[in-house]
């Protein structure tokens, strides 16, 4: 949030964040979504408009550079989450256009130089965020530099406490630079992504009873006891895009573990997927999130858990209106989708979020999930799934059009009806955090993805 409120802290951004507990169910589908506002190739165009602006917003602060992750009203200042960026990549090759290519190779090559020019460390590893661009900070302190420090080192962003290493964000980092070395043939991003697949493997590596590999390491370089079911979705797609890559047989076997991890957290009865553990033994039954139904049909491509969709449209499902209790949508507007997870839908709408944060709405859309289930009902192509997938389309767009008018990007004006906002309402994920309507990097890629029919965790 802004001044007082204190700042909007993302998914991404809380390494080992506490859980939770909650499960609610809702009708896909209640409540019409109206015609898009806008045809779908101008909203594309205008979404990589926005990223295009979110990548450019510092220019005295030289040519290496990541996109800033949120407008400017949500208080983060310049911080450039790695998962965000990793998606503008994936969201730019989308386009199949020159202009877009060169801007994934530019921030590709920041991924890189961040992985180089770590103050600290150099052994793979990229850090949660980065600053790209100088801001005063709440408490007065001034921080004057952009992703390139003065010292040639990369700009962690410390003041957030976004130092940790996540297995999930370095994934979608290597992701993000096995396409860039698919497109291009250029050896350093296939290198790069070799690196941050050899940094899980020695680090996220867990021979615990249900396996798979673990959280990562927090600022302080201890290892967290998490393993995500998330996580090892993102990482069936690396190891089985560095296999084909590399040649090397031994990324088929880690891939292979991460699967099996990903599997024993399916639960037949329900349709779903839990997720994830807190030590290694027992499966976390709540809340139960979207992606790990939406990623897990992308990156598994398997009928035996498809239905997993089927539960994410139908229990996930929320219409946000004004008439709801704490929303913020405008009067005359209506957005259907997803909410984050199970707990989102039992949030308790008397209390704020966090501290200095809003009440929650409960049936506040996160477009970025909306965006996920697009893609994925698409890409499963059963009957009625491309119908429901544009009925999503069609809201994150109208979103794009009607909601954060007015938002910023290093103090810059956005472009019109320019990029899509992380929520319709501010809502509680259930893991300690929430999102607002502030216009967001991550969320717009995953629209440009669903809009363009790109599945990036297909190896």
């Amino acid at each position: 949030m802004v001044g007082r409120q204190g700042p909007v802290v993302g998914r991404r951004s809380l390494i080992g964040a506490g859980l939770g507990v909650g499960v609610g169910a809702a009708v896909f589908g209640a409540g019409g979504s109206g015609v898009a506002y806008a045809a779908g190739g101008s909203a594309r165009r205008r979404g990589l408009g926005f990223l295009a602006a979110a990548m450019d917003g510092y220019p005295d602060h030289g040519s290496v550079r990541l996109a800033q992750s949120y407008s400017d009203q949500a208080g983060l200042f310049s911080t450039a989450f790695t998962y965000d960026n990793a998606l503008a990549v994936l969201a730019q090759l989308a386009g199949r256009t020159a202009g877009g290519l060169g801007r994934a190779v530019v921030l590709g090559d920041a991924l890189l130089y961040a992985q180089e020019h770590d103050p600290v460390y150099d052994d793979g590893r990229l850090r949660q965020a980065y600053n790209v661009g100088p801001y005063t900070f709440f408490d007065g302190s001034l921080q004057p530099d952009g992703f390139v420090r003065a010292d040639g080192t990369a700009n962690v962003g410390t003041q957030f406490g976004f130092t940790g290493t996540a297995v999930g964000d370095m994934a979608w980092a290597g992701i993000a630079l096995s396409a860039l070395a698919r497109r291009t043939g250029a050896r350093r991003f296939l290198d790069g992504a070799v690196r941050i697949g050899t940094w899980i493997e020695r680090v996220g590596r867990t021979d615990e009873p249900l396996g798979g590999y673990k959280f990562g390491v927090n600022g302080a370089d201890e290892k967290l006891p998490f393993t995500s079911t998330e996580h090892n979705t993102d990482l069936v797609c690396l190891f089985g895009r560095l296999a084909l890559l590399t040649g090397d047989r031994v990324w088929r076997e880690r891939r292979v573990r991460a699967e099996a991890f990903v599997k024993k957290m399916w639960e037949p009865a329900g349709g779903f997927f839990y997720t994830g553990t807190n030590d290694g033994v027992t499966v976390n039954k709540s809340p139960i999130p979207e992606d790990t139904q939406t990623w897990t049909h992308l990156a598994l491509d398997s009928r035996s858990y498809s239905r997993s969709l089927d539960w994410a449209a139908v229990e996930l499902a929320v219409v946000d209106h004004a008439g709801r209790r704490n929303s913020t949508v405008p009067t005359g507007q209506t957005y259907e989708g997803v909410t984050f997870s199970s707990a989102s839908l039992v949030a308790n709408e008397d209390a704020p979020i966090a501290e200095f944060q809003p009440k929650p709405d409960r049936s506040g859309v996160w477009f970025e999930g909306t965006a996920h289930l697009a893609l994925a009902l698409r890409d499963r192509g059963r009957a009625g799934d491309e119908t429901r997938a544009r009925r999503l389309v069609a809201s994150i767009e109208r979103a794009q059009d009607l909601l954060g008018a007015g938002q910023t990007v290093g103090g810059r004006a956005l472009p019109e009806r320019s990029g899509v906002v992380s929520a319709s309402s501010p809502l509680d994920t259930g893991f300690g955090f929430g999102y607002y309507p502030y216009r967001h990097v991550g969320a717009t890629a995953w629209y440009l993805l669903a809009a363009t029919r790109t599945n990036p965790l297909r190896a």
